[in-house]
């Protein structure tokens, strides 16, 4: 059965979209990084202070690793139910669940308050946050991507994306604003916990500019596809789960490949450089704070303009640009923080960030190219946030680990190094999907046996 086309949105129709999507995934990036740069700057002070300084910070990063451990799980429910009942549905859950979260984090007693039970509830809101995220970025970039035309989708695909750097942005510059405006002692005992609280307004705005957009096309065709079989055939859908893992274990491994470092540079860059800067070269907290806030402004910039490159040349160029460039950076990115100069600071991190972001631009389209409709949202997501645990989790604790270790920066760059050639490997072995109609994947799909609508209701219960 051939899939039925799908008409494009009209251009505001499309925008407003795309700013449903961006909104929600700043908010959701706001909370997430938000926590890390907490992590890196006070939570080592609050939650565990009976530990050395660069110990406290392990323990601090090892609690903001725990995030990451849960989004694959996030990734697995909100695929399975996203693909089964709709993106739009699933978004408006993780946004809840981010928010509530993160503004939970601002009203939790401290470990001189409640004692250990302090950093066992930080753990505790830190998984929420991390299963909402990993249900978050595979239905807000799918959501763009369906509804988008082939010829542009790496563009408008690509702003959900800069909802990371805005959210980083809108962390850093707040968190930025109150440790100018207030002293250490007033920003550690109580300025930390109002950058959290603020959470709860942006979740009320988000929410009510994610409610007012409707389903993809794309999938509300797939669906009346799969009612149809239901009552002429009766056939029943396949867990979304199975036959990704069945018909797209390569893809699912390409893109977890080429998350490697794609994730694990982002969080060297602006995560572990707020470690880095403040113990190893004596930098000020307010000046390392400056240059991640600055640099995300310039990633913000420059992220659709990849996107858009990517339209042009294919996905698979513009993400091998980010990938070899993030390798040759490292050691001149560390030789320039060493000089201890804020220019040289500023310079490391936002030329490593916008090279990251020929990498992070075209991986929405690029991995909603490479599934069906009905098995997009759980391919896309178990993708992307599966190699999070083995990526972005143990960055920033690996890189203080090898601080720690060997006090040098060469250790940390020939890490991220290592991510980029497995990146590089990946893509390599990726097929380009630059122009594909997402429509005639279904009818492709469906036509080899890969739908997930292929088992029978006999079948199932024989």
């Amino acid at each position: 059965m051939a899939a039925p086309e799908t008409a494009p949105p009209a251009p505001n129709s499309l925008k407003r979209i795309v700013a449903a999507s961006l909104i929600g995934t700043t908010i959701e990036w706001y909370d997430f990084f938000l926590y890390g740069s907490a992590a890196a700057l006070v939570f080592n002070k609050l939650f565990f202070p009976d530990s050395d300084p660069l110990v406290g910070t392990l323990l601090s990063f090892l609690t903001y690793a725990v995030g990451f451990a849960a989004r694959p799980l996030g990734a697995l429910v909100f695929g399975h139910y996203g693909d089964r009942l709709g993106r739009k549905k699933l978004l408006v859950l993780s946004l809840l669940l981010m928010g509530g979260a993160t503004f939970a984090i601002g009203l939790l007693p401290t470990h001189a308050t409640i004692g250990s039970a302090a950093p066992v509830l930080l753990t505790v809101l830190r998984l929420v946050q991390g299963f909402a995220l990993g249900g978050e970025w595979g239905g807000a970039v799918l959501l763009v991507s369906e509804h988008g035309d082939a010829k542009r989708r790496g563009f408008w695909a690509s702003w959900p994306q800069t909802g990371a750097p805005a959210g980083q942005l809108l962390a850093t510059g707040v968190l930025s604003a109150l440790t100018a405006l207030l002293s250490d002692a007033a920003f550690t005992s109580w300025g930390w916990r109002i950058p959290f609280l603020l959470s709860g307004v942006l979740v009320i705005v988000g929410l009510w500019i994610r409610l007012s957009v409707d389903e993809s096309p794309v999938f509300k065709a797939a669906l009346a596809q799969a009612e149809q079989r239901r009552a002429e055939a009766g056939t029943v859908e396949k867990m979304p789960l199975v036959a990704v893992l069945r018909h797209h274990w390569r893809d699912v491994l390409i893109a977890m490949g080429a998350r490697m470092a794609e994730n694990i540079s982002y969080y060297v860059i602006t995560a572990f450089i707020l470690v880095y800067a403040t113990t190893a070269v004596e930098m000020s907290k307010q000046t390392a704070l400056n240059a991640v806030l600055i640099a995300s402004a310039v990633h913000f910039a420059v992220i659709p303009l990849w996107g858009a490159l990517s339209d042009r040349i294919g996905r698979r160029p513009v993400y091998l640009i980010g990938a070899v460039g993030v390798g040759a950076w490292m050691f001149p990115f560390f030789m320039l923080i060493d000089t201890a100069g804020f220019g040289a600071l500023l310079l490391a991190v936002t030329v490593g960030l916008v090279l990251h972001g020929a990498m992070y631009a075209p991986q929405a389209a690029f991995f909603s190219e490479m599934f069906a409709t009905r098995m997009r949202y759980s391919g896309a997501s178990i993708g992307a946030q599966f190699s999070s645990v083995a990526a972005g989790a143990p960055a920033p604790l690996i890189a203080t680990a090898l601080l720690a270790d060997y006090d040098s920066s060469t250790p940390i760059a020939l890490y991220v190094i290592a991510a980029a050639l497995l990146t590089v490997v990946a893509i390599a072995c990726a097929r380009e999907t630059r122009d594909i109609d997402l429509a005639a994947v279904d009818a492709q799909e469906e036509a080899a046996g890969a739908a997930p609508a292929a088992t029978t209701a006999d079948a199932r219960t024989a």
